[in-house]
């Protein structure tokens, strides 16, 4: 009789093949929060294009999201988020609800009770400028002529993040343009006396605010020098990165923001670069029928590479062989998206092959290194089977090799992208805009090159070095990229035991110590994102499948298979485990920029649950059923 364990896995592992597409991949939605659908109906309101049906169906899911105290959050059960109950309230004025809709009046006294529409974000009140509900001239500045700069000039767009920059250089365009174009409705009873957010504090935040006053200034003047030049190029800068699928960077805020530049810029909506656009952006969309009626939502971002990949090691520790049919399938699939194109990564590594991987189907110019290590680590597994993945396993350790930072470290996108300058211009209060190291990535990079390359890489050992340097005070490690600590710990661990420090080393040993405090009486793990923001977070939330996942991957690579924690850990899998194989996972485990923007991917409660589990059944030679919770 194969035991619990075996049979939860095999159920895990038939379930997982079955939501296999037919060309290979696999692709899990990706929820964030109803800005994206609030900002979605009004780029459409802007253009012209806003069918009524749409209108309906987006009103309707956005609805459904609103919590009982009437407000909007960022991630489930978080609480009500000012920007985001705003850009919500907003999208139901215009669906027609009524401003006396209980629903309304009860999200309204939150919003004027935080200071307003004043008080909300930059990017919220540029989406309300748009429409005349608030004034350009109260927003900070920001001119096109930053696309002029030079790499090596403080504050150019290679000082951003990608995503920043994606985001930046067509919101310069929005905001010198400054269109109105007025909504059928007005907002007055969500304006207060309220000043908004303060300037920018200290020595450095004092230069940008006369900064600001300066640009201002010359805004108004009758000429501009380069004004033109800029906006020109400005405008060949956002076509250059257009993807094959129509949108930029593969997320949404590029996208939306380079419609609504080109657009101000005379390209009209049927132009082919505009068409593109939004036809890609249809591709986002997410349909569903519900008992009060068809609904519709955007998905920010589509994670297939990431999914895929993640899927392909699952069923590896599962036990699945390379010459599978279908895992056969998928790896020839994520062979073909490897990407052989120079992107902006290049501008600070000018001799550096390409070979990498990005997360979406379409996104050559910003592979990313997170989605490199994880295709070569999965690719490393399967080529004695399969030849033509050691070449693809080669490019990719040369290109994430050559991305390291100097600092040793990795971030996800760029390399030394690190100028903490631009953290302190007036408009970048939209999240994370640079793109450092972190633990997460970093650990990623170092698991694949101690598994796939030279032991005594120096970049390995640099890694090793950064990774040992970063951990917290009480044994953890930040997860930039999921949620949180619990994420850090969980992808570190693994790497540096791979690279060789020992699992009796006190570095490990702490680590598993602080997952050994924060397990949860249940037997699982999970975090709250608010760990971001407030301390007392730090490890703590109700059990989720992907983070349980996480802990039982670091303790399984510290030699701690036998012990009573995981024990209980893979006991709390199987005992919320779905008959169908599948596991529930309502909580959000995926960040964006932390303190600001989660995700949910719906993948991570199926490929993490099945690695851990194949892991304990391979380093227990198929244990006997584990003690119930």
């Amino acid at each position: 009789m194969a035991s619990d364990v075996q049979r939860g896995l095999d159920a895990a592992r038939d379930h997982l093949l079955a939501r296999q597409a037919e060309p290979g991949w696999w692709k899990g939605e990706l929820r964030t929060n109803v800005t994206m659908d609030a900002e979605d109906l009004l780029l459409r309101q802007f253009l012209g294009i806003l069918r009524a049906d749409e209108l309906e169906a987006a009103a309707r899911w956005i609805r459904s999201q609103q919590r009982p105290d009437g407000t909007w959050a960022t991630f489930y059960n978080g609480p009500g988020d000012l920007s985001t109950t705003i850009e919500a309230y907003v999208a139901l004025r215009l669906a027609g609800d009524d401003v006396d809709d209980e629903h309304l009046r009860i999200a309204r006294e939150f919003i004027l009770a935080q200071g307003g529409i004043e008080a909300s974000r930059v990017f919220t009140r540029i989406w309300l400028a748009l429409f005349g509900e608030f004034s350009w001239d109260d927003l900070p500045s920001m001119p096109p002529e930053v696309v002029l700069l030079p790499s090596w000039a403080p504050m150019n767009p290679y000082d951003f993040g990608c995503w920043a920059r994606q985001t930046v250089v067509p919101i310069t365009v929005v905001a010198t343009l400054r269109p109105v174009r007025p909504l059928p409705f007005a907002l007055d009873e969500l304006h207060t006396d309220h000043r908004g957010p303060g300037l920018v504090a200290g020595v450095v935040g004092t230069g940008f605010n006369l900064l600001d006053k300066a640009l201002k200034v010359y805004d108004r003047a009758p000429v501009k020098p380069g004004r033109s030049l800029a906006l020109r190029q400005a405008a060949e800068w956002i076509i250059a990165r257009q993807e094959d699928d129509g949108g930029w960077g593969g997320i949404q805020p590029p996208w939306v923001y380079s419609i609504l530049a080109l657009h101000l810029l005379g390209y009209p909506i049927y132009h082919p670069v505009l068409a593109k656009a939004i036809a890609g952006l249809d591709t986002f969309l997410v349909h569903e029928d519900t008992p009060d009626g068809p609904v519709r939502w955007l998905e920010a971002c589509q994670s297939p590479v990431w999914d895929t990949c993640l899927a392909i090691t699952a069923l590896l520790d599962a036990g699945v062989t390379a010459d599978d049919p279908q895992l056969r399938r998928s790896i020839e699939w994520i062979l073909g998206e490897e990407i052989a194109v120079r992107g902006d990564w290049s501008v600070k590594r000018p001799e550096l092959p390409a070979g990498g991987w990005a997360f979406e189907f379409a996104n050559d110019g910003y592979p990313d290194i997170d989605d490199t290590a994880e295709v070569v680590l999965a690719l490393d597994r399967v080529t004695d089977s399969v030849p033509e993945a050691k070449a693809a396993v080669d490019r990719g350790l040369a290109w994430v090799r050559g991305m390291q930072s100097k600092d040793g470290g990795w971030g996800a996108f760029d390399a030394d992208n690190t100028r903490r300058l631009v953290e302190k211009l007036p408009f970048s209060d939209f999240g994370a805009v640079i793109d450092p190291p972190s633990a997460d990535v970093t650990a990623h990079a170092v698991e694949m090159l101690a598994h796939c390359g030279d032991p005594g890489d120096p970049a390995l050992q640099r890694g090793v070095r950064w990774l040992l340097d970063s951990q917290e005070p009480d044994g953890s490690w930040f997860g930039r990229w999921g949620s949180n600590y619990v994420y850090g710990t969980g992808a570190v661990v693994p790497a540096l035991v791979a690279a060789g420090i020992d699992r009796d080393d006190a570095v490990v040993r702490r680590a598993i110590e602080w997952l050994a405090a924060h397990q949860n009486a249940d037997g699982g793990w999970g975090e709250d994102l608010r760990s971001y923001v407030d301390d007392d977070w730090r490890g703590r939330g109700e059990s989720t499948p992907s983070q349980t996942a996480w802990a039982l991957l670091a303790l399984l690579a510290a030699g701690e298979a036998d012990s009573e924690m995981t024990g209980r850990g893979v006991a709390w899998l199987l005992e919320v485990q779905r008959d169908d194989g599948g596991w529930d996972e309502d909580q959000y485990t995926g960040t964006g920029f932390p303190g600001d923007f989660y995700i949910s991917y719906e993948m991570y409660r199926l490929v993490f649950p099945i690695s851990a589990l194949g892991r304990y059944v391979r380093l227990t030679d198929g244990a006997d059923a584990v003690e119930p919770v």
